[in-house]
């Protein structure tokens, strides 16, 4: 037993956060299904009602956390009252499961806060991951990460800090549809804050630059949504909160003459004497 703020817990309970994937049934692993059944008590977040009713049909006691949202009100008190309904029942002594959409260490701030919460408070807590947008995304648009590299920003962090963009690599902007939003108590912004978007982008990129929004797939009967368009339409487009934006390299591949020849010279004293 121990105490939080004055308050005897029981430090048998646990936390475990996992992935079931995006869509419907095919991306979960046998690892994330059995703590899932095994649980005392699943929370879930994930994308959609019938993913909720899926899950129900795995325990008997599965609570959604999307309850918590509500249009206007900060999504920072969202996640805090998130964390604490799952923290309350860890320190009661119970199995926690949290089951989240995709990974849910990947744009999920509220499994990386329990976890640490947990911890710091003495009781078990760990993460098992999932398949993410992220995957899906290089298998729906064919993009090899290795070939040119990838780089993944957040649209606000992208836009309210100075970063540097590599336009000869591949860049992923995610969570489009709330671009802009400084209140983080919106589901979505405006055309005139998106088109604040394309001017940051327009800074590194042609706004002829053909770029592409896509969403993973929920539902096994559904198709991913992918739609290609120049960067300077972008601001127009119309895409929920979930939506990314996936950019192309504009330029080439610069290669580092002073690296090169020091590895050639590095290769020439290790090769052996004729």
């Amino acid at each position: 037993m121990g105490a939080v703020g004055g308050e005897i817990v029981s430090t048998s309970g646990s936390l475990v956060c996992v992935g079931v994937g995006m869509t419907l049934g095919s991306h979960i692993t046998p690892l994330a299904r059995s703590y899932i059944e095994q649980s005392d008590v699943v929370f879930t977040a994930v994308s959609d009602g019938v993913i909720d009713l899926w899950l129900g049909n795995m325990h008997a006691d599965v609570r959604s956390l999307q309850g918590f949202y509500r249009e206007g009100k900060p999504r920072t008190t969202t996640y805090r009252e998130m964390v604490d309904a799952m923290l309350a029942e860890v320190r009661s002594g119970k199995q926690v499961c949290g089951a989240f959409y995709g990974h849910p260490g990947v744009f999920a701030g509220v499994p990386h806060k329990a976890i640490e919460t947990a911890r710091h408070e003495g009781f078990r807590a760990h993460m098992e991951p999932g398949i993410s947008a992220e995957d899906c995304l290089y298998a729906d648009l064919g993009i090899d990460p290795g070939k040119y590299g990838c780089q993944h920003y957040e649209a606000n962090q992208l836009m309210f800090y100075r970063r540097c963009v590599d336009t000869s690599a591949y860049l992923i902007v995610w969570q489009i549809g709330v671009a802009g939003d400084q209140s983080t108590a919106r589901f979505a912004t405006s055309a005139a804050h998106r088109q604040v978007l394309v001017d940051v982008l327009a800074r590194d990129y042609d706004p002829s630059h053909e770029v592409t929004v896509y969403k993973a797939a929920i539902l096994p009967i559904g198709q991913p949504y992918i739609r290609t368009l120049p960067l300077g339409e972008l601001a127009t487009a119309q895409f929920d909160m979930h939506a990314t934006l996936v950019i192309p390299p504009a330029t080439s591949l610069q290669a580092n003459a002073e690296i090169r020849e020091r590895l050639r010279v590095l290769d020439c004293a290790a090769a052996p004497e004729a």
